[in-house]
Parts: C-alpha cells; sequence; structure tokens
C-alpha cells in the first residue's frame, strides 16, 4: 500500500465514521445521545455516561478543527454546519445532565432521560470532561466551553491532586468523600495508569488554549509521573495500579495501552514545548512501540493484554486497540524511519478494514476474537464513541500529509 492511498482510505473512513454518528447517535425521544447502540445501529434506552457523551463532544469539535485546518477536504463546510449543532447539543446535555450542581464535579452516568444514576465522582470521567470542553473552544472558539474546560480542570486538582506523593487519585464518593470502590479498580489501588493517561491528554489539551501556569504545572506534572512511576525510568511497558505511595499493585501488560501511550506521551511534552523532555520523549516512546509490538499476533491483530505471571490474556482484538496500534505504529515509523513500524501501520489500518468495519451498516465492531468472530454486541455504548478511530482516522492523514 502507498502512503497515498493510505491516506485516501483514513480520509474515506473518517467520513463514514462522522455519518454514523450524525445519523444514529441522538436521542430525540429522551435528549443527548443514545448510551447504546446495537450492532443493527438501533438506539437503546440504557444509560449514558460521562465518557462517551465527551468523547463525542470531543469527536465532533475535533472534525471541526480538522475540516478547518485541511481546506483541500471535500464538503467541509456542509459538515461543519451538521457537526456544530451537534457539538452544541452534547456540551449542553454535559452541563444540564452530568454536571453535579451541589457538589461540583460530573457524574459517573445518568439514565435514559438523564436523571442521576451512578453519581460517584470518577477522575478518569473528569479528564474526558475537560478533553471535550477544551476541543469544542479550541474548534469554536465558543467560550463558555473554555469557563466549563476550566471548571472541570480545578475539580479535579482540588479534589485528586495527591501534593504529598504525586499523581492523581482515583475517585470519590458524589460529595468528595473518600472511598475504596472505584470503577477500575478498588482497595488500596488508588492510582491507575488508565486514568493518569487520560489526565495527560487533557491536560495537554487545555494548555493549548490556556497557558496559565496551573494547566502547565499540571501538564508537566502527569507527563513526569508517567515517565517516573508508572513507565517508570528504565522500563518500556507502564503498570497498571498504584497504591497512594505508588507501591505496584499490578504486573499485567496492556499492550493497547502501551502502543496509546508512545505517542500520546510524546504529544504531550510537544505541546508542553519542554525540549529536553521532548527529546527524552522519543526515545522513550520508541522503546514502548517496539516492545509493545510483541502483541501483535500471527493474523496482524494486536490483543488488549497479558498477565505474564498466571499467563492470562484478553485475547480479543478491540477497535480501540488497534485504533491506537496504527497510530503508535506510524508514530514510530516518524521517529526511526525503520520501515517495519510503517509495515505494523498497515497491516493494523488492514485488520481494520478486513474484520472490525462494518462496510454496510458504518462504525466498528467492538472486536474479535482469535477466530475473527465478534467479541461485541454494541457500536456504541458507555465506553465506545467517535475517539479513538476518529482520531485515528485524522491523525494518520495528518501524519501522511
Amino acid at each position: 500500500m502507498t502512503l497515498t492511498n493510505l491516506k485516501s482510505e483514513v480520509k474515506d473512513e473518517f467520513y463514514n465514521l462522522l455519518d454514523f454518528w450524525i445519523n444514529y447517535s441522538v436521542d430525540q425521544k429522551n435528549g443527548g445521545f443514545y448510551g447504546t447502540i446495537n450492532n443493527k445501529n438501533i438506539g437503546i434506552d440504557s444509560v449514558k455516561s460521562a465518557v462517551a457523551t465527551a468523547r463525542i463532544l470531543w469527536g465532533f469539535s475535533s472534525a471541526i478543527e480538522f475540516l478547518n485546518a485541511h481546506p483541500e477536504l471535500p464538503n467541509r463546510k456542509e459538515y461543519i454546519t451538521k457537526l456544530e449543532p451537534l457539538c452544541q447539543r452534547a456540551y449542553e446535555y454535559l452541563i444540564a445532565n452530568f454536571w453535579d450542581k451541589k457538589y461540583g464535579g460530573v457524574y459517573w452516568n445518568v439514565g435514559a432521560t438523564g436523571q442521576p444514576d451512578e453519581p460517584k465522582k470518577q477522575i478518569y470521567a473528569h479528564s474526558f470532561f475537560v478533553y471535550g470542553m477544551s476541543e469544542y473552544f479550541r474548534a469554536t472558539s465558543f467560550k463558555p466551553a473554555l469557563e466549563w474546560a476550566k471548571k472541570g480542570f480545578d475539580a479535579i486538582i482540588e479534589h485528586s491532586y495527591d501534593s504529598k506523593n504525586g499523581g492523581y487519585v482515583e475517585a470519590y464518593n458524589q460529595d468528595w468523600s473518600e472511598t475504596d470502590q472505584y470503577i477500575l479498580s478498588d482497595g488500596d489501588r488508588r492510582k491507575s495508569m488508565n486514568t493518569h493517561l487520560h489526565l495527560l491528554e487533557c491536560f495537554a489539551n487545555l494548555y493549548r488554549v490556556d497557558k496559565s501556569e496551573k494547566v502547565r504545572f499540571h501538564l508537566q506534572h502527569c507527563l513526569e509521573i508517567m515517565l517516573d512511576h508508572i513507565i517508570g525510568k528504565d522500563k518500556t511497558r507502564m503498570t497498571l495500579f498504584f497504591t497512594d505511595d505508588w507501591q505496584l499493585r499490578d504486573k499485567a501488560i496492556s499492550y493497547g495501552h502501551d502502543i496509546e501511550a508512545s505517542w500520546l506521551v510524546l504529544e504531550a511534552a510537544e505541546i508542553l514545548g519542554n525540549e529536553h523532555l521532548i527529546e527524552y520523549c522519543k526515545d522513550k516512546c520508541l522503546a514502548m512501540a517496539r516492545d509493545a509490538a510483541e502483541g501483535l499476533q500471527s493474523d496482524k491483530g494486536m490483543i488488549y493484554e497479558f498477565n505474564p505471571e498466571n499467563g492470562h490474556s484478553k485475547s480479543s482484538r478491540d477497535w480501540w486497540v488497534m485504533a491506537e496500534a496504527m497510530v503508535g505504529f506510524y508514530n514510530a515509523y516518524q521517529l526511526s524511519k525503520k520501515i517495519h513500524y510503517l509495515e505494523k501501520a498497515e497491516n493494523c489500518w488492514q485488520f481494520i478494514k478486513d474484520y472490525l468495519i462494518d462496510h454496510e451498516g458504518g462504525e466498528w465492531w467492538g472486536g474479535v476474537n482469535a477466530d475473527h468472530e465478534l467479541t461485541g454486541t454494541t457500536k456504541a455504548s458507555p465506553w465506545k464513541a467517535p475517539y479513538h478511530n476518529l482520531r485515528s482516522c485524522m491523525e494518520i492523514y495528518r501524519r501522511i500529509g
């Protein structure tokens, strides 16, 4: 495959994904967007997550920014005209239904009609609230979105930032009181790789539009936590869970998150503009991509996770893992100029085309097993929105450009 062909194909898929979400995601009966869309493109009344709703806001906003940045793209004005009211819809729904007017912060999820369903304060959800709001402002200059991004950021820093040990605590009860029950973990596993990775990207995105010293401090702090603790100075794989004082609590390897971090970490350093960190991250991220390639299988798909202690693996080839692998390996190709990384990126795209894209109905299946049988029943869920796959198409198009 030539780079010209790859660029053309991801451009077409970018539009296909937008068409799916424009046509099928809006919940006209209950407001906002469907919490679940099944594999037949039918929206289902179900809980709506802050994560998915904020990812919808980010996805539509990022598409506007992408279309504005690339005047050569076809039907730009037509799509921007469609996307702008959908961004406003997501923005308004997040404020009206997810923002806790008594205690501040966002609920983890709400019911189908918008009432609080699981009101705990999960920092993972707050990261996407900031990510979506900051991108909405970046794409449209809609100032209230920037103010809400700052409010979300302030909630994270006020409640979650650990000034003693560094990093950010995982979650709290609705009133911000302590809890040991989290969405991603429980007990003394109070800090997670996953939450810190997404805090890193939301801090980086907020810093694009708010150059305040406070945002800069937390972007650099989070990046250094990623490098020093979550990856480790002499390591190339991330640890998944930690105690408050950074004692390791899990030895599983998450190939999907490692390859995702291999480009997000470098992007954060570049947005921060710290030349020393940029050069350090280039070497670190290339090594992460090199070792994450161990998760690739003979069918060119990448498995999600493997635990070397008990041999257990999550062997499905999931939509988000394959999307991030395509970008991560292309980033490694850009850093190293080694063709085998470009081949890995192209192989990931071929796997996506062969097994994950619904070429008739649009969007991507959630995943397939080793026999390439579907492992999921939904195209949209509390975790699945126009984020990983839409972003991967835009990233590859930009990078080839």
